[in-house]
């Protein structure tokens, strides 16, 4: 017979210890309260928070129904502690039941967050070299984050924050995972750029000190481009004199790199292949218009040089020295002469 009334004491305290809130009022005058008010953890890591009873609420029922972990009880506080948090949603509430059957609760908002496996860059739908001037599609995949609504995402050029995405509003809890995308547009510029992104997961003031983030690696872009000319255009006319060195440059970048054809030679200059056509001496048969074609898979660039070669002119100084010289040397040949000829005079005999 006392055993069984040992067995109906165990059961009902038992069946106490299990008690679950039936129906919550959440706005009663006189609440518990949760300190942290919100809590915000790692899966996997301990964690605990403890409830207390206002000084006027009866404490004959006051608990704190949870899922997963257990309570500790200290007079109008209760102690929650989670050794290892593996459930991914969790709300504990804190109760007590007023004189008149009013259960009045106060519910611990829990965020349980994980780090993504893998952070991961590609351009969608796309592989090999790209093209200047046309859309593209970054992607970056982020694989088993938690939870999806505090991710945010940044894509980067380098150094350079190219923009941001974060994910719809989605009420998942449990780990996912998510692509986000950027449309870019290419140019010359782009050609060996590092592409990467970056996932952060911002969880709020109760979160760590420094948020939680994971970047991918980089990937590196080889842009094609047509030619473009690394020297300033030409004038329209080249004015030099017979005997100058002439150097027309034409030298351009591209991807692939470019070649050089040079057309319109003047008679005696050989062809080049060259970025730089050179004359070391020129005269009046090499004036005419040069032309350099710089070529590769995206396009030809022409630039074109209109020389004109001007005839050689003694210096002013110079002719009048020539001249000064050409007299003394007359006059001096003159009074030689003159003298010459005295000499040879016979003398009178007396």
């Amino acid at each position: 017979m006392f055993s069984r009334y040992v067995l109906v004491i165990v059961s009902l305290v038992d069946l106490l210890s299990d008690f679950r809130v039936s129906c919550c009022d959440y706005n009663c005058a006189n609440r518990t309260v949760f300190s942290p008010s919100r809590l915000v953890v790692r899966h996997g890591d301990p964690t605990s928070a403890t409830c207390s009873l206002c000084p006027s609420c009866p404490d004959d029922i006051f608990d704190v129904e949870k899922s997963v972990g257990s309570n500790v009880k200290n007079g109008k506080t209760i102690t929650w502690t989670v050794e290892k948090m593996m459930e991914w949603k969790t709300t504990p509430k804190c109760f007590y039941t007023t004189k008149t059957n009013i259960q009045c609760c106060t519910p611990l908002n829990v965020m349980v967050y994980k780090t993504p496996d893998l952070v991961s860059i590609s351009f969608l739908n796309h592989s090999g070299p790209l093209f200047e001037s046309r859309n593209y599609t970054l992607q970056c995949e982020v694989q088993n984050v938690a939870p999806i609504r505090s991710v945010h995402v940044t894509f980067f050029r380098g150094q350079t924050e190219l923009g941001q995405k974060r994910p719809l509003s989605k009420p998942q809890e449990k780990p996912v995972t998510e692509v986000f995308s950027l449309s870019i547009s290419t140019t010359e510029e782009d050609d060996g750029a590092q592409y990467w992104c970056q996932v952060k997961l911002e969880l709020g003031p109760d979160g760590p000190q420094t948020p939680p983030m994971v970047a991918s690696k980089h990937v590196i872009a080889t842009v094609h481009y047509k030619p473009k000319q690394l020297v300033p255009s030409p004038p329209d006319v080249i004015t030099l004199t017979q005997g100058d060195l002439l150097e027309l440059d034409c030298t351009a970048v591209g991807n692939p790199s470019p070649s050089y054809t040079w057309t319109s030679l003047a008679e005696g200059v050989p062809p080049s292949n060259s970025s730089i056509l050179t004359i070391q001496s020129v005269a009046s048969g090499h004036e005419g218009l040069y032309t350099c074609s710089v070529s590769n898979d995206m396009g030809t660039n022409t630039v074109m040089f209109r020389v004109h070669v001007k005839p050689y002119i003694l210096p002013y100084i110079v002719v009048a020295a020539v001249v000064v010289i050409a007299c003394l040397m007359g006059g001096a040949f003159f009074l030689y002469k003159r003298s010459k000829q005295h000499k040879a005079v016979p003398t009178a005999e007396m």
